[in-house]
């Protein structure tokens, strides 16, 4: 009967985080050092919510989307700004049922003042917004507001 005990569980616990992740945090440094990262690819900073409708509409096309870009050519960044006393509540259930595969961090730094600027001083602080960058070429490009599929397929397509 253990065996069986023991087989039920691994079944049970090694495989329950297949259809989401856990999402990582990030404060003002680790943002700093993704924005500052000089590596010749297309980085790909997605700012988003599970409370956002729009964030929410546009999250499919991310995505599909990243699935067909070579990952040595483009990264896929998204910040989750939902609160980080709503991870294991909201967040973690949001990204487990969409199936989400994305590299989600949870920005922990509240004090958006601190930080906004960063991703670009136009930014009034909607979401969802996308800063697409390359600094290696000095490409930079940011965008306030949700992209259709077919928007954010010509933004990577320009900016590769």
């Amino acid at each position: 009967m253990i065996p069986g005990l023991i087989l039920y569980w691994v079944l049970t616990n090694s495989f329950s985080d297949l259809s989401g992740q856990e999402p990582g945090q990030i404060k003002v440094p680790g943002l700093e050092k993704i924005l500052k990262n000089q590596e010749d690819k297309l980085f790909v900073v997605n700012m988003w919510a599970t409370w956002c409708g729009p964030c929410v509409t546009e999250l499919p096309a991310f995505q599909k989307v990243a699935k067909e870009y070579n990952p040595a050519k483009v990264s896929f960044i998204m910040i989750s700004l939902d609160f980080p006393s709503q991870i294991q509540t909201q967040l973690i259930p949001f990204l487990k049922k969409n199936n989400i595969s994305l590299n989600v961090s949870v920005m922990t730094e509240l004090d958006y003042n601190a930080w906004i600027d960063k991703i670009d001083p136009s930014w009034q602080g909607s979401i969802p917004a996308t800063l697409f960058f390359n600094n290696a070429d000095k490409t930079r490009h940011f965008h306030e507001g949700a992209l259709t599929e077919t928007e954010l397929r010509k933004l990577l397509d320009k900016y590769l």
